[in-house]
């Protein structure tokens, strides 16, 4: 059944695809603007991340457009982190103690190719590129264009406009320059940047290293990590400050100040990185960066959702996740006020802010975790405890990392609240030497989930004592 809605959506990337494919199958008319030439015809990845961690909440939303199976033939399945020591051992730490919960490494260009593929056989959406959004007039949900092959302006007219438009959101942008409502903005960097390199395949076009895994060289204040691609090679991003310490992005200047500091802090990962020195120099160094946002739409018009409403650094493997979660949890508000747009925009900025800014907050966690904590021994045993709680009791323990990586049931927001009380409650009796290993792993754990509940509660206390 058609919809009388015409929509335009800014952005054509996964989440804005994904957008577009989900409001094409209610019958809305959807029209989507993309800035770059189109990715199915165009190599335009040049130093950006071009294969990305895709785990439940992602595949959830597969599956709510219907082509889970689809998707998941372009995965190669991750179980765990590789870790990698100066001396040039390596460990698998695995994600989680239960079977069947990994994550997935897929390729950015080839998911999103899909998914425009998907909306496009939709005879009720287009997609149009070198489409440049200058600017929105948000009150008359007019935004206005540049037709960058031809130079030529125009304007486009919708009765909804969502904002799929990444970090540098041009709708975002207008609610922020205009000022005519209450709008809060901001944004925040790492003192660290990425710089994305290659693990090339061996000529026979195998993987020189372990396929499935998430590799990571852990060296305190830097890392590099290396996630496979279907064509034998890793993606390896290095990431690194931009000045400081021993090493730096300024200082690394030279080819040979460069194969010194892979020889002394990432010895293996050279010896697989043939065209290093060449790919260095050529490829970016981008910045890491989170961007937070509220209100994320304007009396029911337009909307911004994706990493036009809440940016966040990598470090979590969440952030393609909680786009497309956005685009599950707003079609699950739309269905609930019946159509109603103003009452479902206000509905779903509510609760899902709450959320977006829990995965911003853990992703930035979870970049000391990293390139630090993973080698400290206190938190290996952490791990090691974990991974046998959820081994022998899987229906009654989860990590923190599994809650948000595995339990799509449960919001970002309630996994950081109880997953910091629960680590928390695991570090202290391990420092106090309270785990006995001839107590029975069930006694353990409702010690750990009664001291858990007690640090939750005192939480709870002393914020409402602040307030």
């Amino acid at each position: 059944m058609t919809q009388k809605e015409n929509i335009l959506i800014i952005g054509a990337g996964l989440c804005g695809s994904l957008l577009a494919l989900r409001l094409g199958q209610r019958g809305y008319k959807v029209r989507v603007m993309e800035l770059r030439p189109d990715l199915r015809t165009v190599d335009i990845s040049a130093g950006r991340s071009i294969n990305l961690a895709f785990s439940n909440r992602g595949i959830k939303a597969m599956k709510m457009v219907g082509i889970e199976d689809k998707v998941m033939k372009l995965c190669i399945p991750m179980h765990g982190r590789m870790l990698h020591d100066r001396d040039g051992n390596s460990k698998l730490s695995k994600y989680s103690g239960r079977d069947g919960e990994y994550i997935n490494s897929i390729s950015r260009e080839l998911l999103t190719g899909l998914l425009m593929d998907e909306a496009e056989a939709l005879e009720n959406v287009s997609i149009e590129f070198n489409r440049k959004c200058n600017n929105v007039d948000f009150e008359s949900n007019t935004a206005h264009f540049t037709n960058s092959e031809s130079g030529e302006t125009f304007e486009c007219n919708a009765d909804l406009i969502f904002g799929t438009d990444g970090a540098g959101s041009a709708l975002r942008k207008s609610y922020f320059s205009e000022r005519k409502f209450l709008f809060s903005f901001s944004q925040n960097y790492l003192t660290h940047g990425y710089k994305e390199l290659t693990i090339p395949p061996t000529k026979n076009g195998d993987f020189r290293t372990f396929k499935n895994a998430l590799h990571i060289w852990p060296r305190g204040e830097y890392m590099i990590i290396a996630l496979p691609n279907l064509d034998g090679s890793f993606t390896v991003t290095l990431f690194l400050a931009y000045e400081g310490g021993v090493y730096n992005f300024d200082a690394l200047s030279t080819e040979e100040s460069v194969l010194n500091f892979f020889k002394n802090e990432f010895p293996d990962a050279l010896e697989l990185m043939p065209n290093l020195a060449k790919e260095f120099f050529e490829n970016p160094t981008a910045p890491l960066g989170t961007v937070k946002c509220y209100p994320w739409q304007y009396k029911g018009k337009n909307m911004l959702l994706g990493d036009a409403s809440h940016a966040i650094v990598p470090f979590y493997g969440q952030g393609m996740n909680a786009s497309f979660e956005d685009v599950v949890e707003f079609d699950r508000f739309l269905d609930q006020h019946n159509g109603d747009w103003e009452k479902t925009f206000k509905a779903f900025q509510r609760k899902r802010k709450i959320d977006t800014d829990g995965i911003a907050d853990l992703a930035i966690d979870n970049f000391h975790e990293m390139k630090d904590h993973v080698a400290n021994p206190l938190f290996q045993k952490k791990r090691a405890l974990e991974m046998t709680l959820e081994t022998e009791l899987p229906n009654d323990y989860f990590s923190k990392y599994s809650m948000v990586t595995f339990r799509e049931d449960m919001g970002y927001h309630e996994a950081m609240t109880r997953g910091r009380a629960q680590d928390k409650a695991i570090l202290n009796m391990i420092d106090d030497g309270e785990i006995d290993s001839n107590v029975s792993i069930l006694s353990l754990y409702e010690k750990i989930k009664k001291e858990t509940q007690s640090i939750l509660e005192n939480d709870k206390v002393a914020k409402t004592l602040n307030h």
